[in-house]
């Protein structure tokens, strides 16, 4: 860890685009060699000191605290990055886990043999039927074929949809967005609407309370490292002047009742303070309002500074569109984020797609000996 953490990024190290994975460049290596030059030790063995040193540049780098896992009763527990929750009974793999361990001081835990692996689409595909039924589906209807033939019908809702969608407002800097949305909550709290924010992940609800907290205005959060009172928080985000921080775990697939007078209030407020990865999770959070045809709406606040719009794949974009605002106004460069969503939904979607074709050329391969699975 030490060794990492000396590493010079773009002498030593690169943080390749797309790839959630360091890769040590050629003066890494070389730097690793003349560190452990006359050791004898086990690190000075060039496979297990470069995978090591890996691992803890991962570790460093790219798996953030309140992000990819909060530390929960001296342990660290991985937040899954599509549902909001822990997985405490998962780890990573390949000495990872224990590397993220030692970067936050916490006692090392055994390593776990992997004895065999399945991808989840070779898991599903086991299955004679497989169906489903979901609101977002129409967005991964592409995929679902692909993977699994499986056609997507769209069915018409019981009730008609009122929900009204606010066009979105975009802005250069984080804080100026903080300070919007800070402004819109306090009005929409001052005329009894309740109100659901959205966020990324649990530093983005710690920057949400801490700007409501600042402006005085109470509140209630909803995150990964406090699902023991999800349900209490879920069946109050309704009430008239309510205001409820939330990860995207959220209540998903769950009504949020409305108090009184709410309904005739115009509903519950939905705010995305950022858009995530995959648009299906931003219509899933959209989703918590204007359910079984009652009324709500959603608006979103975003920033050239959000999380989608971070990294060396993104700085020309971000640059573009920065200048871009002063030309057009800012609500130009809500485009901008929508085309490095997109992006990053491909990007995903192609990971998925060569897992699989890995996944079936490897079962190819190794069908003979039985020992894939």
């Amino acid at each position: 860890m030490d060794a990492a953490k000396n590493m010079i990024e773009g002498r030593h190290y690169k943080l390749p685009r797309g790839v959630k994975r360091v890769e040590i460049l050629e003066a890494g290596y070389d730097y690793l060699e003349d560190l452990t030059e006359g050791k004898m030790d086990t690190f000075s063995i060039p496979v297990i000191r470069d995978h090591a040193v890996q691992q803890a540049l991962n570790a460093l780098h790219l798996f953030n605290l309140g992000d990819a896992y909060i530390v929960k009763d001296d342990k660290v527990q991985i937040v899954d990055e599509n549902t909001g929750r822990t997985m405490p009974d998962r780890t990573w793999s390949d000495g990872l886990h224990q590397m993220v361990e030692l970067k936050e001081g916490l006692e090392i835990s055994p390593t776990n043999e992997t004895l065999s692996r399945m991808t989840y689409q070779r898991f599903f595909r086991r299955y004679n039927r497989i169906g489903g039924m979901t609101g977002t589906a129409q967005d991964a209807a592409w995929e679902l074929w692909t993977v699994y033939k499986l056609a997507v019908v769209k069915i018409p809702t019981n009730k008609p949809d009122i929900r009204r969608k606010a066009p979105d407002r975009v802005f250069r800097t984080a804080n100026a967005k903080w300070r919007a949305i800070t402004k819109r909550v306090t009005k929409l709290h001052a005329a009894g609407k309740p109100v659901l924010i959205g966020t990324r992940s649990i530093l983005a609800s710690q920057e949400a309370s801490k700007w409501l907290t600042e402006a005085g205005l109470a509140h209630m959060t909803l995150s990964a490292d406090q699902d023991a009172n999800e349900a209490e928080i879920v069946g109050r985000a309704g009430q008239p002047g309510q205001i409820t921080v939330a990860t995207n775990m959220a209540g998903r697939g769950t009504d949020i009742k409305l108090g009184k007078g709410v309904a005739d209030n115009g509903g519950l407020t939905v705010i995305l303070t950022e858009r995530h990865d995959s648009r299906r999770v931003d219509r899933q959070l959209e989703g918590r309002c204007g359910r079984q045809g009652e009324p709500g709406r959603i608006e979103a606040y975003l920033s050239l500074e959000d999380d989608l719009m971070q990294g060396p794949d993104a700085a020309r974009a971000r640059r573009l569109a920065y200048i871009v605002s002063f030309i057009l106004g800012t609500r130009a460069i809500g485009r901008f984020i929508r085309d490095r969503q997109r992006k990053t939904e491909s990007a995903h979607s192609q990971m998925r797609r060569d897992l699989m074709n890995q996944d079936r050329n490897l079962g190819d391969l190794m069908a003979f000996s039985g020992q894939l699975e």
